[in-house]
């Protein structure tokens, strides 16, 4: 079980920046990844059909022998990690936008949280609030077009800035000194979310905190590598690979494999 990979999943490239944060902790992990291309965002998808991906992009992975499953999408954690965990016994951990560190770091008061409309309208969404924000004030923007720019590479253009500054705008305004990245295709463009926002503003990101729990249900269920090598990244996608190939590699700072995912397109 040790030698087993750990499988990562989301709905496009935007679980790699988890992914890095799961390499840069447990560099001796092998690691395959999932990017549902085809149907990105999910943030704009019926429950139903997130759930029935999220099934089929499990089952694919433990046929990968994976010995943990990451969801590394809030959309998809917030409609069908529940269901997942009933359907399979393999660990599987799970994102959450940083609403409870947010509300740590403020001064104001005031959080910004950007994300899609699936993850903003959950029960799970709702529930974090109830429990973190009572003496808070949390302001949700969705996002809509912005997961489209990133996952086709189009990281810094002048429309990804434009949507960037529309997005945060109303959260400046309303007083927010800390804004959540709510989406893991978020962090990929936090360079451009920092400059648009200035120094004054803090950003939360969740992808450390994830490897972290990554590393802790590995290690409590007797999982983890027993390999000192740097191991390997294995990605598959549902996409054009002619496409995502450039930018996954491009994310990762190497060449990584990137497979057509069969049956899945």
């Amino acid at each position: 079980m040790q030698d087993k990979p750990v499988g990562i999943f989301d709905s496009g490239i935007g679980g790699l920046s988890v992914l890095k944060d799961i390499r840069s902790l447990l560099p001796n992990e092998e690691l395959i990844y999932i990017a549902d291309s085809a149907f990105a965002p999910y943030g704009n998808k019926p429950l139903e059909f997130i759930r029935q991906r999220c099934h089929d992009l499990t089952q694919f992975l433990l046929e990968q022998n994976a010995k943990a499953i990451v969801v590394a999408c809030n959309t998809a954690t917030a409609a069908a990690v529940d269901r997942l965990r009933q359907q399979f016994t393999i660990p599987i951990i799970a994102m959450e936008p940083g609403v409870k560190p947010a509300i740590a770091a403020t001064k104001s008061g005031i959080v910004g949280v950007l994300a899609t409309e699936n993850t903003l309208t959950s029960q799970q969404f709702t529930d974090l609030l109830h429990r973190y924000a009572e003496n808070v004030k949390v302001i949700s923007q969705p996002c809509p077009g912005l997961v489209e720019q990133i996952e086709t590479g189009k990281f810094d253009t002048p429309e990804t800035r434009r949507l960037i500054q529309r997005f945060t705008a109303p959260l400046l305004s309303a007083g927010a000194d800390t804004i959540v990245l709510g989406c893991t295709h978020y962090p990929l463009i936090h360079k451009q979310i920092a400059d648009i926002l200035g120094p004054a503003i803090t950003i939360i990101k969740t992808g450390h905190a994830v490897a972290q729990q990554v590393k802790s249900v590995m290690t409590e269920q007797q999982i983890s590598s027993h390999s000192s090598d740097v191991a390997t990244i294995t990605c598959w996608t549902s996409g054009e690979t002619k496409q995502v190939q450039p930018i996954v590699s491009a994310i990762l700072g190497q060449v990584v494999p990137t497979l057509s995912l069969p049956g899945f397109s």
